[in-house]
């Protein structure tokens, strides 16, 4: 007798359990690669959002500083003090009111998932006139 490990040998059977064997390593396999690819992804995704909610911090405390800084500019163009502060609130109050009608008119876009209802209520009414497979009826056990 030669090798056992030869596949002329070998019966379908000891072929079909080494197939599946092999299958199953395989998919493990895949499933570790991508569970350490999305371990890696998630990891980039929640550096580049706490670098982006740092970011945004940083713009929001600006703010403050530059509304000081047009104000006294505008008081430097000869103005007085006052009145740069309220042409500077002014602006902000026309960039909210501008930004406000901008986001209204987005909203009043926004429709209904209208093919994802289509087929939902399609399959819904597939699913009543669907008959469950008959069930043999178990004999009961006795107690």
């Amino acid at each position: 007798m030669s090798d056992p490990g030869t596949s002329a040998e070998r019966s379908i059977g000891e072929l079909v359990a080494s197939a599946t064997a092999e299958m199953s390593a395989l998919v493990h396999d895949e499933i570790a690669l991508a569970k350490a690819e999305l371990r890696q992804d998630v990891k980039r995704g929640v550096i580049g959002s706490i670098a982006l909610g740092i970011a945004g911090v940083f713009a929001l405390f600006s703010l403050p500083v530059f509304s000081f800084a047009a104000a006294y500019g505008i008081h430097n163009l000869g103005l007085g003090l006052a009145w740069s502060f309220l042409i500077v609130g002014g602006a902000f109050v026309v960039l909210a009111a501008v930004l406000a009608l901008v986001a209204i008119a987005k909203f009043k876009k926004v429709k209904p998932p209208e093919r994802s209802i289509a087929s939902a209520k399609e399959t819904a009414a597939v699913l009543q006139n669907a008959k469950p497979h008959p069930r043999p009826e178990r004999a009961e056990l006795p107690v």
